[in-house]
């Protein structure tokens, strides 16, 4: 599993630089982020539910392109390619997808950044049941410890929905709120569907 999460991840790199050699020199943004691993706040007061199983910290490592203008059906939105690394070693992941900038105002102060991807976990899905018949004291224990300690995701592949509330700090620099959640939305898989959510801050800085 790790070793396709690697593959993953070297492939969503090389789209990344792809996108940034296709695009005009210096263009797009990079971004580098601090967040709370596994937090149950947003997800459970939205809905969209959150496991609390897991902890630590993850660094979101990024690049996104400038706004395409070919997609103006789309509403010219931004590419972004990102890694997650988790500072315990459980789910990191790597995510592509769209996102766009809408002003609060004039350019150059607030905005908000809405965004929808697809992401691929290293983390755990098809947790065995603890209290299966016929399981040695130490395998029971081992299940129970994965149950409360572990997300199950049901899927390798998720939806990446995120959202940030951004201040534009100059010409190049930025900083986002952001909320990440992972999930597989009962379409990629049919039942574990617990999901994670990632709360933190981050830097933006246009090339």
């Amino acid at each position: 599993m790790k070793t396709a999460f690697f593959a993953a991840t070297a492939s969503l790199a090389l789209g990344g630089v792809a996108l940034a050699t296709a695009a005009p020199a210096f263009a797009g943004e990079a971004f580098v982020g601090v967040y709370k691993h596994d937090v149950t706040f947003i997800g459970n007061a939205v809905g969209l539910g959150a496991a609390g199983r897991e902890g630590g910290a993850d660094i979101h490592l990024g690049y996104r392109t400038n706004r395409i203008e070919s997609l103006r059906w789309l509403g010219k939105p931004q590419v972004h390619t990102m890694v997650s690394i988790n500072t315990n070693n459980t789910s990191n992941f790597v995510a592509a997808g769209f996102d766009w900038r809408i002003e609060l105002g004039q350019p150059g102060g607030f905005y908000l950044r809405p965004g929808m991807g697809l992401a691929y976990t290293d983390g755990k899905t098809g947790l065995p049941p603890a209290n299966a018949p016929g399981l040695t004291p130490e395998e029971r224990e081992r299940r129970t410890y994965l149950y409360y300690h572990r997300i199950d995701f049901g899927s390798k592949v998720l939806f990446e929905p995120e959202l940030a509330l951004g201040y534009q700090v100059s010409d190049r620099v930025a900083v986002e709120l952001s909320y990440t959640h992972l999930s597989n939305g009962q379409i990629f898989h049919q039942g574990k569907n617990q999901g994670l959510d990632d709360a933190g801050v981050r830097l933006v800085y246009a090339f």
